[in-house]
């Protein structure tokens, strides 16, 4: 059986979630997996799905027992490749998915980073990704009042397993979320 279409992911994503905030943020890791899979020549079609299904399954089972466990049954269901599945488990620590390709490592190392990008961008004045720059996440990264649940921690480990710098990981984020600034409303 062949891959599922990006349009019927996005149909699953719509069907199965009804928070803006949760769809603009696969968006984002859906841009930034298509952005690494050209630095690393992986699969755009492939990575970027896997972006944006991750936490498709989040509203109905926000329990780390069941998310993405309950996801992964159901697009194994459907049909999507094992190699896909294991992607998609990856993203979170708590399934000890190893990161042993580049794809899961990319996951992983983008989750956490979009979100915190989009939360530099509202406290901008302008609230738009255009008026982001790599030194304003780094030093918001510093300030551990803002953006208290983001966790770091996650996202210095993502960028180590790149083995990337810190700044050039977030650069690539950066210019993948800036190219799709309309979509995500910034």
């Amino acid at each position: 059986m062949a891959m599922p279409s990006r349009e019927q992911s996005l149909a699953l994503l719509e069907a199965w979630v009804t928070n803006q905030n949760l769809r603009k943020h696969m968006l984002a890791v859906e841009a930034a997996m298509r952005a690494y899979a050209k630095v690393y020549g992986g699969d755009l079609d492939s990575w970027g799905q896997a972006g944006l299904l991750h936490d498709f399954d989040y509203e109905r089972y926000p329990d780390p027992t069941d998310h993405p466990f309950k996801g992964v049954a159901e697009l194994q269901r459907r049909g999507y490749p094992s190699e896909f599945c294991a992607i998609i488990l990856a993203h979170a620590p708590h399934t000890h998915e190893p990161r042993d390709t580049p794809a899961k490592q990319c996951i992983f190392a983008v989750d956490e980073l979009t979100g915190f990008i989009v939360a530099v961008a509202l406290v901008r004045p302008s609230k738009k990704l255009a008026d982001v720059t790599v030194q304003s996440v780094v030093k918001k990264l510093k300030d551990k009042a803002f953006a208290r649940p983001v966790n770091r921690e996650e996202i210095q480990k993502g960028a180590a397993e790149l083995n990337l710098p810190l700044e050039t990981h977030i650069q690539h984020v950066l210019a993948a979320l800036q190219s799709i600034a309309p979509q995500l409303g910034l």
